[in-house]
């Protein structure tokens, strides 16, 4: 019976949407084109950029307007003029930026970006639940922003579609950071990753079979190295295999099996994720101490607390740091190392987002025909729309769908 009532709520939701489109496909062509603005990181080390020049051209063809704030794509070696030739608007004045009627941007906004924000204004920008605090989401709240977090979003295969491109690109690189500090230049053991004839190949192990472990073992397997994968999920390990597409050693957390692979090989990648809270702490001290010297751990899950006991947060400035005579890579944002790679990875998902929010008539109409995007969606007219969040901050909790029903 409440499945009944929620499909029909839906319904007469939809077509309370529908018609709203078609008002606002009344009004004309201006009613469509978007204000964008994509303002300067102020995120310590965060060097991506969230629109390519090229996807600035096809904004700008789509009859959209974009401003962009003066050395904002710098880190991602975007220059100004790059965006300017491709019809975007350079401020040095970032008010004229977060005047802007959508902003894009990667790292969460910080109290100081909020006060420049206006009423009704679309946010499109991470949310990293981890380090969010109450004051920036009531903030958000306050100004009524409707704010879009693209940790969230789902592509048409139910996939979360950034965290797995930029899963993919920090798995692949985390192979190559091993490989750097494996060499003698690094202190390393003056090993090279890998293997050829009549030399042994490096022995890597991962902890994990989601997709950061999948794209380091396949990165490892090209370089010639020996890979063992461990995951508790039977599931994930034999998707990985048959990703792969050769085989690999892999196996579940058993303690003895496990100890006896990290303290005989020559790189471990912790990659191991949780879907709420910290990420579990699976490699002790002493286990650790046991390593070869020189050793090399990567430890990708440091941004949700690290699967090390060893682990301690890091920086890209200075990234590593010796324990038990092993080398800790742990550095919580991996993808800013690449971060021109990163942003072509960023720039495909967002730029269609875009296109279609112009094309479909507004952020609620392309929200409610793509449902995928509609799971990003935390804020909406003053309201917290995102369950975890509500439950997380002791906040009220809006759904919606009825709010949708409410506005009609």
């Amino acid at each position: 019976m409440a499945t009944g009532l929620r499909d029909e709520m839906a319904a007469i939701a939809q077509r309370g949407l529908l018609q709203t489109q078609e008002a606002m496909l009344e009004t004309g062509k201006k009613s469509n084109s978007l204000f964008i603005g994509i303002p300067k990181e102020v995120s310590h080390q965060e060097c991506r950029i969230a629109l390519t020049p090229l996807s600035v051209a096809l904004l700008v063809n789509n009859g959209h307007k974009v401003i962009l704030e003066s050395g904002a794509g710098d880190g991602a070696n975007f220059s100004d003029k790059d965006y300017s030739e491709q019809g975007a608007q350079i401020s040095f004045d970032k008010k004229d930026v977060w005047a802007a009627d959508i902003i894009v941007k990667i790292a969460p906004p910080t109290i100081a970006e909020i006060a420049l924000m206006h009423k009704g204004q679309t946010l499109i920008s991470a949310l990293q639940i981890g380090t969010l605090k109450a004051e920036i989401l009531k903030a958000l709240l306050s100004k009524k922003i409707n704010a879009l977090c693209f940790e969230n979003i789902r592509d048409e295969g139910n996939v979360l579609t950034v965290v797995r491109a930029m899963s993919e690109i920090v798995g692949a690189t985390s192979i190559f950071i091993a490989a750097e500090y494996l060499s003698s230049a690094f202190g390393g053991k003056g090993l090279m990753l890998g293997g050829f004839t009549g030399v042994p190949p490096t022995e890597i192990v991962i902890l994990g079979a989601g997709t950061v472990g999948e794209y380091a073992a396949r990165t490892a397997l090209s370089l010639g190295a020996e890979v063992k994968v461990f995951d508790s999920s039977i599931f994930k390990l034999r998707r990985l295999q048959n990703n792969l597409g050769s085989r690999v050693f892999t196996s579940v957390m058993q303690p003895i099996v496990l100890a006896k692979a990290i303290t005989t090989c020559d790189v471990v990648i912790g990659a191991i994720r949780s879907d709420h809270g910290r990420s579990p702490c699976v490699v002790m001290e002493e286990t650790v101490a046991k390593m070869k010297p020189h050793s090399v751990v990567v430890d990708v899950s440091i941004d949700q607390g690290g699967c090390f006991e060893t682990s301690e947060v890091t920086n890209h400035k200075d990234p590593v740091f010796v324990k038990h005579d092993v080398i800790h890579y742990c550095v919580p944002n991996i993808a800013s190392r690449v971060p021109r790679t990163a942003s072509y990875a960023l720039t495909n998902i967002f730029a269609p987002i875009l296109v279609d929010i112009g094309d479909m008539g507004g952020l609620m109409n392309m929200i409610w025909n793509k449902p995928g995007i509609r799971d990003g969606l935390y804020c909406y007219q003053g309201h917290l729309t995102n369950k975890d969040l509500a439950n997380m901050f002791n906040l009220p909790y809006k759904d919606l769908e009825l709010l949708v029903l409410s506005n009609q």
